[in-house]
């Protein structure tokens, strides 16, 4: 598979038509059937390939950061009597299996940003399905607040990747439908395993679309919800748009002839012999700005945006292209105060300004998409590193951490010692899926261990202390140091992937279950499962069996 570019842009669309009509924003879904991103099938009828997914996702957060005064979005398809046949068929067959596992991780995290969108942004999306939704259309109608079907006699939604491909809906739909919309559970089944869809007033009355329209009412209905979804949405107040500039990134060679991937604050050093990757954030060099007009004037330079945008782009970078580097070592370097600053600035105003509230929303998604990553994540807390509010979440988001206890034996005379800050980024605006902060997911059912290192916060905690209170795995001087590093990262390249990632599924999600943990934890392990099976992918499996006109031959025994 070749290298896979997640930078896109409206100019760049050949899959979604994007236009602005005041609070209402509507994305059509045009699919150039010929616009695969690799070889070898045809995206007929609206079907999608991870191509088609990335314009999606750059379209949903332009509209976040580029359009404050959307407040619905329609999300419909331009092509008459379709709306969207799922995920292209000839395109998951024709996968190696790590292909289309992260493919369904990415098109999920682009549902729940869909969602975020709605519940935590005020702009609302209304799924208008001028046509039928298959699959996993239909699954992103669900992640709409409010879905509109069409009522000719011929459109119907669907979920029937059970009965036609021997898989499961890939993008929460089976999740989505009980959980979210409350379809009774005998009827969610009944509707699973049948291929040709439910429609009109059953799809109602089933809870699986909330209205059906005439066609010959279409236009003027659909118009009228979304003026309605856009006069009494929250869209909080604030200053003019951000333009969401090209990440400048660049790529080069090591001496070694590692790869490195770097931006202005973010760093990547790929480690093939060690089947590692070395990430280095680097803090603000100024001061946070006085007020929020400076951060406006800063734009898509502002410190956190920059950092959230630039860590977003690698982790799907590392995800997609580099599947064998299966540890990423974080490291940050700078001032930690200048952290703590910016995070202030940003929760003063989360609250009363559009613009902070969506930078903040964006660090939440991209940790959480660094949380359902399927790599194992070791944190580095060394001398003049600055873990501190947002940025100490990657050393709480890591499997282990360590933290140098005293100096380096070469460094430099007055240099002070590692130090981690608990800062209030820390205490509830940056959840995890399950709902909890990484410090109550951390110390679970450890009410006096919780309450300790949610005190100690604002005080920097050098690594004695740090250890105490659990912020950090160990705390080895000196003479330890590189030794305890190097043995971490070596064993755990020698170590099952496919334990790993089960193992760091299962630890990284205490407590409660949520929507997203059901899809990243149930649905992602029994997809992998399945996706692996003969019955789905083997040579007479249902994936590779479709369309052929041959009934694919089950291995009937159950597991």
């Amino acid at each position: 598979m070749s290298h896979v570019d997640f930078r896109t842009s409206p100019a760049r669309y050949r899959h979604w038509q994007l236009s602005i009509d005041g609070p209402v924003a509507t994305i059509a879904m045009d699919v150039d059937a010929d616009g695969g991103l690799v070889p070898g099938y045809e995206l007929k009828l609206n079907s999608y390939d991870l191509g088609v997914d990335i314009e999606l996702y750059d379209a949903v957060q332009r509209l976040r950061f580029e359009h404050p005064e959307v407040r619905a979005v329609v999300m419909t398809s331009g092509k008459d009597k379709i709306f969207c046949a799922g995920a292209n068929i000839r395109m998951l067959a024709a996968s190696a299996h790590s292909w289309k596992v992260n493919f369904c991780k990415f098109t999920n995290e682009t549902r729940n940003g869909i969602e975020d969108a709605t519940e935590s942004s005020g702009q609302v999306y209304l799924a208008a399905l001028n046509g039928t939704a298959s699959g996993g259309g239909y699954e992103l109608a669900l992640a709409c607040d409010q879905i509109l079907l069409v009522d000719d006699r011929s459109s119907v939604v669907s979920l029937p990747e059970l009965p036609l491909l021997g898989v499961l809906p890939g993008t929460g739909g089976l999740t989505r439908v009980v959980d979210k919309r409350h379809v009774r559970r005998d009827l969610a089944d009944y509707f699973s395993t049948k291929a040709e869809g439910i429609g009109g007033k059953k799809a109602v009355a089933w809870k699986l679309v909330d209205e059906v329209v005439p066609r010959a009412r279409w236009q003027e209905v659909i118009t009228e919800r979304s003026a309605a979804r856009a006069s009494s949405a929250t869209r909080l107040p604030g200053g003019p748009a951000i333009e969401l500039t090209p990440l400048e990134k660049t790529e080069a060679r090591t001496e070694t002839g590692a790869r490195q991937v770097s931006y202005p604050h973010v760093s990547a050093v790929i480690d093939a012999g060690r089947r590692s990757v070395r990430i280095t954030v680097t803090g603000p060099e100024t001061d946070a700005p006085a007020s929020m007009d400076g951060v406006y004037a800063q734009g898509a330079a502002f410190w956190p945006l920059a950092v959230a945008r630039e860590l977003d782009d690698l982790i799907l970078d590392l995800r997609t292209n580099e599947t064998e580097a299966g540890t990423w070592v974080f490291t940050t370097a700078g001032d930690a105060a200048l952290v703590l600053a910016h995070d202030d600035l940003l929760l003063a105003h989360y609250e009363s300004d559009w613009l902070a509230r969506e930078i903040v929303l964006y660090w939440k998604r991209t940790l959480k998409r660094l949380d359902v990553t399927s790599r194992s994540l070791i944190a580095l807390v060394e001398p003049g590193s600055c873990f501190a509010g947002s940025l100490l979440e990657l050393a709480l988001a890591a499997d282990r951490s360590y933290m140098l206890s005293g100096l380096f034996e070469d460094a430099d005379p007055g240099a002070a010692p590692a130090a981690v800050t608990v800062g209030p980024a820390n205490l509830g605006p940056l959840p995890m899926g399950n709902g909890l902060t990484r410090l109550q997911t951390r110390f679970f059912g450890d009410a006096g261990a919780l309450a300790a290192a949610e005190k100690a916060a604002g005080e920097p905690l050098e690594a004695g202390d740090a250890e105490r209170l659990g912020l950090v795995t160990f705390a080895p001087d000196d003479i330890d140091w590189d030794e305890e590093v190097r043995i971490a990262v070596e064993e755990r390249a020698s170590f099952s992937p496919d334990a790993l990632t089960g193992l760091e599924a299962n630890y990284r999600f205490a407590g409660p279950e949520t929507i997203e943990t059901k899809i990243f934890g149930r649905l992602t392990a029994w997809q992998n499962w399945i996706f692996y099976r003969p019955n789905a992918s083997g040579p007479d499996g249902a994936l590779r069996a479709y369309g052929t006109g041959k009934r694919a031959d089950f291995d009937r025994k159950r597991v």
